[in-house]
């Protein structure tokens, strides 16, 4: 229904009382600024009561205002620009405390995460990783850092990781053309989603691997291709979004997959600290 939302209002316009084509007006026209409203602030913006605005959800035929409000925010976030991005949170913020501001978003992503995890896909997952020929990391532009960052603790628990780093298509086909069913890809991506994270994991399931996406929504365009998905909010909406939910979904799969190969773990990194300490690969700290 996030797709739709601005189409279904035009739909039912009609039969809006008048406070009600208010909000619809309003929601149409500034759909970047009312899918941050609360119900009570929509209504005093549009001139109409709460229950008003709470009324018209339902006639939209959502459970409640937050669940139009959800609607509105997916809409919002899969279509603006930067620009419009920096416009929207900008008015938000107001004269609000930045540090604040983003802090409290990002503990409720963490929250919201945590909360909404099917953690039967999750220990799926580790299982899948832990019993593949070869694990796949694919995460481009902002989702190459939580790539990155996954396959740097990855590559040393398992000897069979690949970082799939690349800015052209056609050489991240190339580096994904062994793929076998024997392999598991893990696919990073968030708005605003990049084509080519979702043509590379396609490729994938078409070459009969298991794909596994780590993305913010169960309609995202990574999620509709892989079997599994591992869904981490990121609901800030401005010139970038958070990460914090997702880094943290991450930690959990390190340490689950560590837990798994503890004994093995153990002699791995006894002989890295050897290695580190003979290269001086760390600076060490005056006592």
């Amino acid at each position: 229904m996030a797709s739709d939302i601005l189409s279904r209002i035009q739909s039912e316009l009609p039969g809006f009382s008048k406070g009600q084509k208010r909000i619809a007006q309003y929601m149409t026209e500034s759909y970047d600024k009312a899918a941050f409203m609360t119900a009570s602030r929509l209504g005093k913006t549009v001139g109409v009561s709460e229950s008003t605005v709470v009324r018209f959800a339902v006639e939209l035929g959502y459970d409640g205002y937050p669940k139009m409000q959800k609607a509105l925010q997916e809409l919002v976030r899969n279509k603006l620009t930067a620009v419009q991005r920096m416009e929207v949170i900008n008015d938000l913020l107001g004269s609000q405390d930045v540090v604040s501001a983003v802090f409290q978003s990002d503990m409720e992503n963490l929250r919201a995460t945590g909360d909404a995890l099917d953690r039967g896909a999750f220990d799926q997952a580790v299982e899948a990783i832990l019993g593949a020929k070869n694990v796949y990391i694919l995460g481009v532009r902002s989702s190459a850092s939580l790539a990155a960052f996954f396959n740097f603790y990855l590559r040393n628990m398992l000897d069979n990781v690949r970082l799939i780093a690349s800015n052209a298509v056609s050489e991240m086909f190339e580096q994904l053309v062994r793929v076998t069913p024997e392999d598991v890809v893990i696919g990073f991506s968030f708005p605003r989603y990049s084509s080519r994270t979702v043509k590379a994991m396609q490729f994938c399931r078409d070459s009969g691997a298991c794909v596994v996406a780590v993305t913010d929504s169960l309609q995202a365009p990574a999620a509709q291709v892989a079997q599994m998905a591992l869904i981490a909010k990121s609901d800030m909406v401005s010139i970038v979004d958070s990460l914090v939910a997702p880094l943290s979904l991450i930690n959990a799969l390190i340490v689950a997959i560590g837990r798994k190969r503890e004994t093995d773990l153990s002699k791995i990194y006894a002989k890295l600290e050897r290695i580190w300490e003979e290269y001086d690969v760390y600076e060490r700290l005056e006592s």
